[in-house]
């Protein structure tokens, strides 16, 4: 992200206290009277944060995201808007010399606020989305102990909710510019104080006498991507009273591996910035030839580029120096005429969207670094390739920016309209947007400038199922047009150098590389003309997904479904009242109605059944005895939901669909709905089977016609692969097996390979397993693999309730590395069941060393290679190891070993009962996987231990076959 080298961040040592209860004013607080220590009114403040995330760190109120504790908590609309205004005050250092300027800067306030600063006062204006630099240079102590506080007030329209509640509550806060699901949402209860306070990143800047501000970046191809340019626009400052002579230096660094650095290039210019002014200053291109280019996640590498600017002002040196990461890429956009749906090209290359909806990370605000690598990691993880920042929510953080630069993620970013808020809802919402127009596009112009040199940045859009109002959608319309050189047009017989005074240098935009679309429903999303033909969002047939009448645009923005996640977040949010499950209401019709909770019902829990439509698909397992059984079987739907809504948008790839984003990746608070994973960040099973769906190269059953198909979404060709398809009873036994080989398969397309006949026999089981595999036949080497649990039609999986008692033996080894307190563990799971004979004469199921396996790559493993395997893994981390290590889980069964998921938990002496023992984070490489017999799989975890003194990490397996909690190391 960029990075002000002289900058100093103020996120510690600040505190906070009601205006109300404190009798200085900002003067006195900064002069004769500053608090010294969190002694009553006063408390440690969270900066970056907001009010309400103060009051929970001091436990002056309850944690809103336990159980029905948000309803504890006095809304501003009963307390007014002082109860939750608020002094900041802090202090710092900052000494300058001669010549020096410093800065106080402010990159985000909710929503306006008067800043004193050594008895200096400073009006700071409203708005959420923008920034506040502050000259502070003559007001600053010539001895460098400097006094700030910050009186921080509310939006001006906080509204009030419903008794009923609703999208947006009263759709007040509308009027504003500010973050509008705070008033309440089907996904979300109400934020109290509107997320009220200093909300993001604080700092000074001492610069010489002239100061970069707002560089942007841009990047041009031609010549099919073989040249490039790279084009710098940056706005200059002087801040002296005399005319600067200024040597302006650019710098773009390569970082090879292992901290190996190439200078690309290095360039340097020359000019005068006249005495107290600000001038725009664009570079002469750079050229590149062949750089190395970003791709989203799934389809290259994320290749980076350190952009460094250096000013020196003459008889002073070096005056200011930025940097920024800079992806060199293309996108493009347009509406596809086979589909409707909007396509997206990433450096000329169309690629097939799937991706998630994101609120925001914390519903409160506690935003930080590590929190943000956890997210967009996860989403990497998922296989995903883009995110949309939805219109309630932010205008999401270079932080976040970067992680989605670093892992591939595309972004999706709308501005502050929603359709419930601007224009429609129960009340009628006020249509015109914001009371202050000009505002808004205050805001909206210096997020782009915040934002525009992200690699990752995709496209901007207008809002939430609504256009802004008239005005500000014409002029969001001409701010963020389109250079020519950026529309969808074949430009290779364009030349760089010679640019007509019509085109000018495209840095000079304010962006000019994105589209920008008026509304999420419109231009290619949805029906493309406003309509409400988005959704649904609740839970489906997963056969329904591959149908064709199941959606009928080529780009959904948003459809959701279910996610409960495991007992122990349930067990860890909700008090012991919490953890009964719905009740299953048998109606006339037969189907069930779910009725849950009242606590489950405020935390906005999506049902397992749609009455008329979809048979409760937890109770297809069996009734479900207390959380862990509900939560388990949850885990099972949870992942066959996911899993075939991506395969079914998969299989249709070009042919009808250019896209789908789920609504939502994740949850701002402990909800129990639309989620990959909770709020605590752990995983639900439906995290998994989306991994596995969205593969860039995947073997998928169509579950609507039973056909085998294969997905490639890469850029390269598939030859010489074979594909492999074995069933399992519940009795172990392999009953049906088949295979063709020399396959080839075309890039970015999809292929029908062979149909599964295996329901259509005579003697198919009622239950039953299936195993799909796509491996290279010159080393064997998996590919794609892929599990399912099926039933016949009109089935249950009721008979996988008696499948729990059988016992699958299991070798576990594995390796424990760390770093600090960084680990890393490697684990093969080896299912050492006998099958002692098989059904299909045409199965090339064989005996090895007197062990059942599949002639595999992953099969064909013994002690030999299970470390070689181990030691190819540990070149990748450079830690201390505690050598391999084996644990056997005993049983005289044989079959699949079903349904296996790991956690990682502290061991310490001193656990209390009951208490939730999880390390979170964690990143698996895969998990709740199941494993024939003979078969061995490898998992990879890595995770942090955040308080290391006296926290020995274990392993625990959980399994469908297992009752009790296997610790394997």
């Amino acid at each position: 992200m960029a990075e002000q080298h002289r900058k100093t961040v103020l996120d510690s040592g600040w505190l906070a206290a009601r205006s109300t209860e404190v009798q200085f004013t900002g003067i006195q607080l900064t002069t004769t009277h500053p608090p010294t220590s969190p002694t009553s009114p006063w408390m440690q403040a969270l900066v970056p944060g907001t009010v309400l995330g103060t009051l929970v760190k001091n436990k002056v109120v309850p944690d809103p995201f336990y159980g029905l504790q948000n309803e504890d908590i006095v809304d501003i609309a009963d307390s007014g808007r002082d109860y939750y205004t608020f002094w900041f005050f802090t202090t710092f250092n900052c000494k300058l010399s001669i010549n020096q300027h410093c800065d106080l800067n402010f990159r985000g306030i909710n929503y306006y606020a008067d800043v004193y600063l050594n008895g200096h006062e400073i009006t700071l204006p409203k708005g959420m989305f923008r920034r506040h630099a502050i000259d502070v240079t003559d007001i600053l102590h010539p001895d460098g102990s400097n006094l700030l506080a910050v009186l921080v007030h509310p939006p001006d329209h906080p509204g009030r909710i419903p008794p009923e509640g609703g999208q947006g509550g009263d759709h007040e806060i509308g009027k504003d510019v500010a973050t509008q699901y705070v008033e309440g949402w089907d996904w979300i209860a109400p934020i109290r104080d509107r997320n009220t306070g200093i909300w993001d990143e604080v700092s000074i800047s001492v610069t010489g006498p002239v100061k970069i501000i707002d560089l942007h970046l841009v990047s041009s191809f031609f010549d099919n991507y073989e040249r490039a340019y790279l084009h710098t626009t940056t706005e200059l400052e002087n801040k002296s009273s005399w005319t600067a002579e200024c040597s302006l230096s650019i710098q773009v660094i390569m970082e090879l591996e292992d901290n190996i650095c190439l200078v690309e290039h290095v360039e340097t210019q020359y000019l005068s910035v006249p005495a107290n002014s600000r001038v725009q200053y664009t570079f002469p291109e750079l050229f590149f030839y062949k750089p190395n280019l970003w791709w989203p996640n799934g389809m290259g590498k994320q290749s980076l580029y350190n952009v460094i600017i250096n000013i020196d002002v003459k008889e002073y040196g070096e005056s200011d120096s930025w940097s920024h990461l800079f992806g060199f890429r293309k996108i493009e956009s347009h509406i596809d005429d086979a589909t409707g749906g909007r396509l997206f090209k990433v450096n000329g290359e169309p690629i097939f969207i799937r991706g998630g909806n994101w609120i925001l990370s914390d519903g409160i605000l506690r935003l930080s670094k590590k929190r943000y690598n956890a997210d967009i990691k996860f989403h990497a993880d998922m296989n995903l390739n883009m995110i949309r920042c939805w219109g309630g929510g932010l205008a999401e953080r270079p932080e976040f920016y970067h992680y989605c630069d670093y892992y591939g993620l595309l972004v999706w970013q709308e501005f502050w309209i929603t359709g419930d808020v601007d224009g429609r809802g129960d009340p009628i919402s006020n249509p015109n947007g914001p009371l202050d127009h000009d505002l808004f596009l205050f805001c909206a112009r210096d997020t782009v400038k915040l934002l525009r040199n992200h690699p990752s940045l995709a496209l901007w859009v207008g809002g939430n199922e609504q256009i802004p109002p008239d005005d500000i959608n014409t002029a969001l319309k001409n701010d963020l047009r389109l250079h020519p050189w950026f529309e969808a047009v074949d430009e290779t017989n364009k030349s760089v150098g010679h640019l007509s005074p019509e085109l000018t240098d495209p840095s000079q935009y304010l962006d000019g590389t994105r589209i920008y679309i008026e509304g999420s429903l419109w231009d290619g999303f949805a029906d493309g003309k406003g309509n409400f033909t988005d959704g649904p969002y609740e839970i489906q047939n997963p056969e329904d997904f591959f149908k064709d009448n199941y959606y009928d645009y080529g780009f959904n923005p948003e459809v959701g479904s279910v996610g409960v996640p495991v007992a122990s977040t349930i067990r860890a949010t909700m008090p012991p009242e919490g953890w009964k499950i719905p009740v299953f209401k048998k109606l006339s019709n037969g189907y069930v109605e779910e009725v849950p909770n009242p606590i489950w019902e405020y935390h906005k829990y999506i049902p397992y059944s749609k009455p008329s439509k979809v048979h409760d698909q937890i109770q297809l397992y069996g009734d479900a005895k207390d959380l862990d059984d509900f939560c388990l079987k949850a885990q099972l739907v949870n992942y066959v939901q996911y899993r075939a809504l991506l395969e079914g948008w998969s299989s249709r790839m070009w042919s009808k669909y250019t896209g789908v984003l789920i609504w939502k990746t994740q949850n701002p608070w402990t909800g129990l709905r639309g989620q990959f994973y909770d709020h605590l960040l752990d995983q639900t099973a439906g995290f998994y089977g989306c991994r596995c769906a969205a593969e860039p190269i995947h073997i998928q059953l169509n579950l609507a016609t039973y056909s085998i198909e294969v997905v490639n979404t890469t850029l390269k060709e598939l030859s010489n692969v074979a594909m492999e398809a074995s069933v399992w009873n519940l009795e172990g036994t392999c009953s049906y097996y088949k295979i063709l080989e020399n396959l080839s398969l075309l890039p970015k397309k999809v292929a029908s390979i062979s149909e599964m006949d295996y329901p259509k026999s005579k003697n198919s089981e009622p239950v039953y397993f299936l195993l799909l595999k796509l491996y290279s036949m010159s080393d064997h080497t998996t590919i794609s693999r892929n599990f399912y649990w099926l039933h016949i039609s009109g089935g249950d999986y009721k008979l996988l309730e008696p499948y729990r008692k059988k016992k699958i033996p299991l070798r576990i080894t594995s390796q424990t590395s760390n770093e600090g307190s960084t680990y890393k563990i490697q684990i093969q799971v080896k299912n050492t069941s006998k099958e002692p004979y098989f059904k299909s004469s045409t199965s090339r199921l064989s005996y090895v060393d007197g062990k059942d396996s599949l002639e595999t790559a992953d099969s064909l493993v013994d002690k030999e290679h299970e470390v070689g395997w181990f030691k190819r893994s540990q070149r990748c981390f450079a830690g201390k190891s505690d050598g391999l290590k084996v644990y056997e889980i005993n049983g005289n069964d044989v079959g699949v070993a079903f349904f296996l998921h790991f956690s990682v938990h502290t061991s310490k002496k001193d656990n209390k009962e009951g208490e939730d023992t999880r390390i979170l984070p964690v990143h698996y490489s895969d998990n709740y996987i199941s494993v024939i017999p003979g078969e061995v799989m490898h998992i990879e975890l890595t995770f942090e231990v955040t308080d290391p003194e006296g926290v020995t990490p274990c392993v625990a397996l959980h399994a469908w076959n297992y009752d009790e909690t296997h610790f394997i190391l």
